[in-house]
Parts: structure tokens; sequence; C-alpha cells
């Protein structure tokens, strides 16, 4: 996920850094990554392009649909009590939190965007398990629908690919880890 082609880390970089040092580890997709998303139903025209998008990474990396698991709730403020609770399940090693805050006319957005954010965040945290924030958070609805169109730069496809590096970046990573599923 980079905002720039001008910003974006070059694999000759990773290649140079993993000469230099002890240890270097990067994620990839191992394919029995089981995914969970948790998709808001408000502004649910934006958010069923970016389930679409985030489909069509899963299926490009190579992931069964038979274990994803798709989770709707109303809008993006209970985002992350959803994803909680599938973090915390022992089901998934990732979970894709997608949904769509767009700025108003009050402050309503900033209220339900940054607690979107901490609570996603903090769903990843005391879990250990990736929590990827798909939600986009824009000035207007054609932001919104520049984000959530058809490829790989859908912010749905993006996040996909983000939780399943982090997966499989995790499982490599020294240090304890949920246990898998039984």
């Amino acid at each position: 996920m980079t905002s720039s082609d001008a910003t974006a880390l070059s694999a000759a970089a990773v290649d140079e850094v993993a000469r230099r040092v002890g240890a270097s580890h990067v994620g990839g997709v191992a394919g029995e990554t089981r995914v969970a998303m948790v998709c808001a139903k408000f502004n649910g025209g934006i958010t069923e392009r970016l389930l679409e998008g985030a489909l069509a990474g899963l299926e490009a990396s190579g992931i069964k649909a038979t274990t994803v698991t798709v989770a709707w709730v109303p809008g993006a403020f209970e985002l992350p009590l959803a994803a909680m609770r599938l973090a915390e399940s022992g089901a998934v090693d990732a979970v894709v939190a997608l949904g769509a805050v767009i700025r108003g006319e009050t402050a309503h957005f900033d209220f339900v965007a940054g607690e979107c954010a901490s609570g996603l965040q903090r769903a990843a945290l005391d879990t250990g398990v990736p929590v990827v924030f798909g939600v986009l958070t824009t000035d207007t609805v054609d932001q919104a629908l520049a984000r959530c169109g058809a490829g790989e730069s859908n912010k749905g496809y993006e996040a996909v690919v983000t939780a399943l590096e982090m997966a499989d970046l995790l499982r490599k990573l020294p240090g304890s880890a949920p246990a898998p599923a039984s």
C-alpha cells in the first residue's frame, strides 16, 4: 500500500538489508491463510466494491474461498468489535475491516473515523492477529469511488494483500503467536 511509486520500497533494498544483517523477514502469501472480512453496511455502495476488490485479491493470491469468512456490521464504528471477536476466535489468521467514512457537514466523521482506527489497532495489538484497516476516510463520495474501482488499486484488494503478508510475516517472526484453530 503505497501512496506514490516514488515512495515505494524497492526489492533491491530488501535484498541489500538481508545481506547486511543477521535476520531479515518479509511476509508473503501462504495458501492456507484463513481470512475474515468485516464489512460495514453503511455506505454500502462503496463497501460492496471494497469487498469485491478484497475477494479479487484473495483469488489472485490463491486463497481458497472456503477459508474466507465475511461478517456484516451496521457501520464503521462497529467494525472493531466484530474484528476483535473474530481475531480472538482462533479461527482466522487475519482480519480485514472494510468501511467508508465520508466527511459531512458535522463532526461525526472525526469521531467515527478516529475511533474505528483506534479500535481496529487495539484488536490487532490485543490479539496478536493482523487486523488491517481497509476503511476509506474521504472528504467526498467521488474520492471514495476513486479508491474502490476494479483492479489492484482497489483499497480492499490492497488491504487483503497486506493482511496476507502480515499473517505470513508473523508466522516467521520469533515470539509467541495465537494457537492455531483445531
